[in-house]
């Protein structure tokens, strides 16, 4: 059997001052209909990346409108993870692909996690490519099935889409952050393609309002002198998320402001293998740098502590060079922090070049942005909140729950 998430509440009339009375309205509208309607998430893990917390609050939301939502995750092993985490690379256009002794294993765990699915179920929403198999094993248990994609396939391995495109076209829906990551031979237009953009929780803990007292007191313990510049990138340690670029750029910084300093906050999740290798190749490029402070999970750094970096830095990075979308851009402008971040992936749909932020192209175009906010607080300022305002309108999480609202709609009619 699957194991399920346990969640806590999230009320949606809690977001009505942020997001205004129209969406929320709009919201309980689509709900009416639908109501008791058994709705099942799966997905690889429950914590460390983008997809558990979205599904942290989209959940108990769901449950609040009168859904009977629920969360469950796979079983996997070491070598299942390995495999999949090559997966993710080559769909995002790694050279490497898996083997067939790991597509095989592959297959045989989707299988196991297919029979151990249990329950009668409306709607199965199954995330990303790790457990995209439970459809053809088990699509008795749900009415309507429905394939979601986080990650950026708009160049990816000829190989392994290949394989997965026939489990993909299964399935009654599937979703895309945009349209150029569906891959050819899906047709945006065709029945069940939907683009719909994820969102981060305004009132979570990691993206809450902090007080500038708060957040220099949590800093401070982990050692940013919180009277010097900071710099900060929250990402997994990743090779799509450029670590290695990101203390190229600052270096490049610290050439004209030497007293800057530079956080790089990541978490460690049980589906990312290469997480703690890309971790230790990321500590020893700083090479002891005692300004360059490397943290994750590891370090007890969890929601709070991030919210606290990233509502303290001067400037906030994202130098991805692969990104399926890129939540902690948007949980950055959020903030209100002025934000530099790859032009990749995601990131376009939520940073207007010089208005909202800027977006770059290698790690000396990141160090020129940087030095420029840097240096001017009234730019910074203004491209915060630009940032904020558009992060409100697109990317919270009542505008994500009203999307899936109108395709468990449609699916429905």
């Amino acid at each position: 059997m699957l194991q399920e998430v346990a969640l806590g509440q999230r009320n949606l009339a809690d977001y009505t001052h942020i997001v205004g009375k129209e969406v929320t309205e709009r919201i309980r509208e689509l709900a009416e209909p639908l109501k008791g309607k058994r709705v099942l998430h799966v997905s690889a893990t429950a914590f460390g990346g983008g997809v558990s917390e979205i599904l942290y609050t989209i959940v108990p939301l769901m449950r609040d409108i009168g859904l009977d939502a629920h969360w469950h995750v796979i079983f996997g092993k070491e070598e299942f993870f390995n495999a999949t985490k090559l997966l993710h690379n080559s769909l995002q256009g790694a050279p490497e692909t898996l083997s067939e002794e790991q597509w095989q294993l592959f297959d045989e765990i989707n299988l196991m996690n297919a029979e151990g699915l249990e329950g009668e179920w409306d709607l199965v929403i199954v995330h990303d490519p790790q457990p995209i198999g439970l459809r053809r094993g088990a699509s008795e248990q749900g009415r309507h099935w429905i394939w979601r994609c986080h990650i950026d396939l708009s160049n990816p391995n000829p190989a392994p889409i290949a394989r997965l495109l026939p489990l993909i076209e299964e399935y009654d829906a599937s979703v895309w952050h945009m349209p150029n990551y569906v891959p050819a031979g899906m047709d945006e237009g065709r029945d069940g393609v939907n683009i719909i953009p994820p969102a981060i929780d305004p009132l979570s803990p990691k993206n809450m309002a902090f007080s500038p007292e708060d957040a220099a007191f949590i800093c401070r313990q982990f050692g940013i002198d919180v009277e010097r510049p900071l710099i900060t990138q929250v990402s997994r340690f990743d090779p799509w998320k450029d670590p290695i670029g990101v203390i190229d750029a600052y270096r490049q910084v610290t050439e004209q402001i030497p007293e800057a300093q530079l956080a790089m906050v990541g978490s460690m999740a049980s589906d990312d293998p290469e997480g703690r290798e890309y971790f230790q190749k990321t500590y020893e490029y700083a090479n002891n740098d005692p300004d360059i402070k490397i943290l994750s999970n590891l370090n007890n750094v969890g929601a709070i502590e991030v919210n606290a970096f990233q509502s303290q830095s001067d400037v906030v990075l994202q130098k991805s060079i692969r990104e399926g979308f890129g939540l902690t851009v948007t949980e950055a402008l959020w903030k209100g922090r002025p934000t530099v971040a790859g032009n990749v992936g995601g990131i376009p749909l939520q940073i207007e070049d010089g208005i909202s932020g800027y977006l770059v192209n290698s790690p000396a175009e990141c160090a020129q942005r940087c030095l420029e906010i840097l240096g001017d607080p009234g730019l910074g300022k203004s491209l915060g909140r630009e940032g904020k305002e558009h992060a409100r309108r697109q990317f919270l999480s009542p505008r994500l729950l009203r999307d899936w609202l109108e395709l468990f709609t449609s699916l429905e009619s």
